[in-house]
């Protein structure tokens, strides 16, 4: 070796032993222009991989892409983040050292830890849920370990791993290539590129851009068809993909839901804004209060009107869904995609798995003429068995007849020698296989029957008589169209004599054609049914498959989409994207599609203000999972369809899926009643303390008792992840309208805040205004009060008592009722600024507290007959 490339080699080695030798090539060598021994050396590797334990080691360094999940320590410190909640903190340090403020102070940060202990709580049970739902549907690759086959976790891949690539695979890390058979990958999310990259093993220039380096397999890319193998030379943020990480995933539309919680939030931020600054102004500078007591009350005003649990229920809620959803054996990976799932007004769906019975049967092999052919079943059974791309369904369907006959000299291959292969991939809609069979090299093609016919020459008609296909083809594709309107799926074979040297697509020519391969897929039992109830819930059920539009016609009519209006993707092509809009809108069948059209269709029908769904298992589902507000996947799909889907169903059924999609509105349903209540509640009674605080000569509330309210709200709220939602909140989809919640809160807020104005009333008419805890003392008891009974109240649209709460927000109603009655009689009265109330100031209380019910049921009618549901 020169001397020059020794010292290279050295200096390569050099790099690696700063705790990681062995571990990753030199970040600065381009592996891809150097042999494959010398990266297998650095790697301290070889074709067999590495040992489990030495994948230990390297696994301990190796840096996550995706970052260590979240300690509870940090998590319980983002409590504390909330601006608002540390000014109240600064508030109740300064408080210390006023006189006679410590009791104060401690009430305020006692409340405060004790809303964000509540806070912390809720969400790492929910983290800890969303985890172990996650391990259901981990993602693995094959990698070679001890020189044997071993499926591991794709993020426990590392440096050195060799791994097996076959159609549908994700690509763990960046890799440089060690074998590959008609190899291509989908690498349009790294380069932009959508034609399919082919790989094959050899030495590169050093200067060769990334999207023509053909011996190099990236992260995030995924494989179309081919096999091959590969070493792993750099894992997460090491790759390609990891050093412009901002580009490692494409952002996903924001949710309806997740923008909703913006809106919400931007609209709370200015009412709390307005109203807390204003007040301070008038206490400060016009009644001359002091600053820190002002301080101290519009802090704890704008705590009080800000729902600060709203992540924490709404993460609480959402994971409850998700739990809910997975008995039902859908697992939710992205939490905030449920409301988009209840929300889903389309669904888009292939048939096979979802409308049929996802399991393929052969039903017959044909010669050109439609008569049972033995040649035909013969040479596609060792299609099939020879064959050693991606497993399918067709080829286990041809296995799978032939097996019952393994004894018939028809499925022996004894003596018969493979050659080589070209595997299926979407472009070519072919398989082919080259064998050596009875002394003759035969290239042995089938796929689909339009495919077939375009690389066909000539017809078999008996064994070794052949004719121009010309002559016969009318006659090859009347039977097609028959058989299809039957609902029958039908694959062409094709054969020639190929001696070449090296098969390549090319050699896919002149061939003979020799039959036909019917299939079929029944209807499942319960499709009809299923589609009912999807109907009955506002969701209309597109079909997108590649099948023929006589196939996809006769299936939907079996399953009850009458009168189905059928397009076509040539058809498609021909649209402009106004015309593509209406089209999409109007048909229940799109047949005959290529991938790159799912796509498109899912695209027609947002800008139609559809939420659509779309289900798929397949490598050519990918992009319509990524661009649907709701990707739906089934755990046994390819590893890149599950990776692109928010929602993996554990069952391809789409009966799965209505209950999910109950689910997804309940959860949703129970949200909304949180955020409700927040606005009713919160705004009503700090509306009512601004407008008291500036009228009266005290405080109508002192911080920690607002603080206190605010708390002991918050506590039955939690629950309703449990409660019960009432069949018309499943009914039809629901969206996230932040003008209606806004009319909502201007309602409920003013309506609420006049009874607090007939609490003020009734108190200084009957007690006078001279003592001053017992007007607090009143007001908390009726506050807290109607703050419960607004919450059942709002949970539903229905008289609240003909709606039953779940058992768990009863008892929790309950409990604080019996706290906040009793309070005022406890030891704490004195510390938290309460006096015992006389039974003549409780029984007023209680009576307003009724007629708060009958007047908030009587808004609640008003405003859903003028506003809608």
């Amino acid at each position: 070796m020169p001397v020059k490339a020794v010292r290279e080699e050295e200096r390569g080695r050099d790099s690696l032993t700063n705790g990681r030798a062995g571990s990753a090539v030199p970040q600065d060598l381009p592996f891809w222009a150097v042999p494959v021994e010398k990266v297998l050396t650095l790697l301290g590797s070889s074709e067999d991989g590495i040992s489990q334990a030495e994948a230990q080691k390297r696994l301990a360094t190796n840096r996550s892409l995706i970052g260590r999940k979240q300690s509870p320590w940090r998590m319980l410190l983002d409590q504390f983040k909330n601006p608002i909640i540390l000014l109240l903190l600064c508030s109740a340090m300064l408080s210390f050292s006023l006189p006679g403020e410590s009791a104060n102070a401690w009430i305020i940060i006692f409340i405060l830890l004790a809303s964000g202990l509540l806070g912390f709580w809720q969400e790492l049970s929910a983290a800890d849920a969303v985890a172990k739902l996650l391990g259901l549907i981990e993602t693995r690759a094959m990698v070679m370990r001890d020189g044997k086959d071993c499926e591991v976790p794709i993020d426990a891949v590392v440096p050195g791993d060799v791994i097996r690539l076959t159609a549908g695979n994700l690509i763990p890390g960046d890799c440089r290539l060690l074998t590959a058979q008609d190899l291509y990958l989908n690498e349009a999310a790294l380069t932009g590129e959508s034609f399919p990259a082919e790989k094959v093993n050899t030495v590169l220039e050093k200067a060769t851009p990334l999207s023509q380096r053909i011996n190099t397999l990236y992260l995030g890319t995924h494989v179309i068809s081919g096999m091959g193998t590969a070493v792993v030379v750099r894992t997460a943020r090491d790759t390609e993909f990891g050093k412009i990480s901002e580009r490692l995933e494409q952002k996903r539309p924001e949710t309806g839901f997740a923008r909703g919680l913006a809106q919400f939030g931007r609209m709370l931020v200015k009412i709390v804004s307005v109203i807390t600054v204003v007040l301070f102004a008038v206490k400060v500078g016009w009644q001359g209060d002091p600053v820190t007591d002002s301080l101290l009350i519009t802090l704890a005003l704008a705590v009080g009107m800000t729902p600060q649990l709203l992540p924490a229920i709404t993460s609480v809620v959402l994971s409850a869904g998700a739990k809910s959803m997975a008995r039902h054996n859908v697992i939710v990976k992205q939490l905030l995609s449920i409301e988009n799932l209840g929300g889903m007004t389309v669904l888009c769906s292939d048939k096979t798995g979802t409308l049929t019975e996802g399991e393929i049967h052969l039903h017959s092999a044909l010669d050109p003429t439609g008569n049972p052919s033995e040649r035909v079943t013969r040479l596609s059974y060792l299609n099939a068995f020879f064959q050693t791309g991606f497993a399918n369904p067709v080829d286990r369907a041809i296995l799978a007849a032939s097996a019952m006959t393994a004894d018939d000299a028809r499925f022996t291959t004894n003596g018969i020698q493979k050659l080589d292969e070209i595997p299926y991939d979407f472009l070519r809609k072919r398989l082919s296989v080259r064998l050596l069979l009875d002394g003759e090299k035969l290239l042995i093609t089938k796929g689909a029957l339009a495919n077939i016919l375009e690389v066909c020459s000539t017809v078999e008609t008996t064994e070794g008589n052949c004719c121009d296909l010309a002559s016969l083809r009318d006659s090859i594709e009347r039977q097609f169209t028959q058989m299809s309107n039957e609902g029958l799926r039908i694959l062409g074979l094709a054969v020639r004599r190929d001696d070449s040297p090296h098969l390549t697509k090319a050699n896919e020519c002149e061939m003979t054609f020799l039959g036909f391969l019917v299939f079929t897929d029944p209807p499942k039992a319960d499709a009809r049914e299923t589609l009912e109830q999807l109907k009955q819930l506002g969701v209309k059920l597109k079909i997108i498959t590649g099948d023929n539009r006589a196939v996809a016609a006769t299936v939907s009519q079996r399953v009850g989409i009458t009168a189905s209006k059928v397009i076509t993707g040539s058809e498609l092509r021909q649209l402009s994207d106004e015309a593509l809009r209406h089209r999409v809108s109007e048909a229940d069948v799109f047949a005959e599609i290529e991938p790159n059209q799912k796509e498109q269709i899912i695209r027609s029908l947002q800008r139609n203000g559809e939420v659509v769904g779309y289900i798929g298992d397949g490598i050519n589902d990918a992009s319509a999972l990524h661009v649907a507000d709701v990707g739906i996947s089934v755990a046994t799909a390819v590893d890149v369809a599950r990776e692109a889907a928010q929602i993996v169903l554990l069952k391809h059924d789409l009966g799965v899926l209505v209950e999910g999609v109950r689910e997804g509105r309940r959860t949703f349903a129970n949200t909304l009643k949180y955020v409700y209540f927040a606005i009713a509640g919160c705004f009503g009674y700090m509306f009512s303390l601004a407008i008291a605080s500036l009228f009266l000569p005290f405080e109508p509330l002192l911080a920690s008792q607002i603080l206190l309210i605010n708390l002991l709200a918050d506590f039955p709220a939690m629950s309703l992840a449990t409660d019960s939602v009432d069949p018309e909140q499943v009914a039809q989809p629901r969206r996230w309208d932040t003008k209606s919640i806004f009319r909502f809160m201007l309602f409920f807020g003013f309506a609420s805040s006049s009874f607090d104005f007939l609490t003020f009333g009734a108190i200084l008419l009957v007690f006078g205004a001279e003592n001053h805890d017992l007007f607090r003392t009143g007001w908390f008891v009726e506050s807290t009060l109607t703050g419960l009974l607004i919450l059942l109240i709002v949970r539903t649209q229905r008289p609240f008592f003909r709606s039953e709460p779940s058992t768990l927000l009863l008892m929790a109603c309950a409990l604080i009722a019996v706290i906040v009655v009793g309070l005022p009689y406890s030891p704490l009265a004195s510390t938290l600024g309460f006096i015992p109330p006389s039974p003549l100031l409780l029984g007023m209380m209680l009576i307003i507290t009724a007629l708060y019910a009958l007047g908030m049921e009587t808004v609640k009618f008003f405003f859903y007959r003028h506003f809608g549901k």
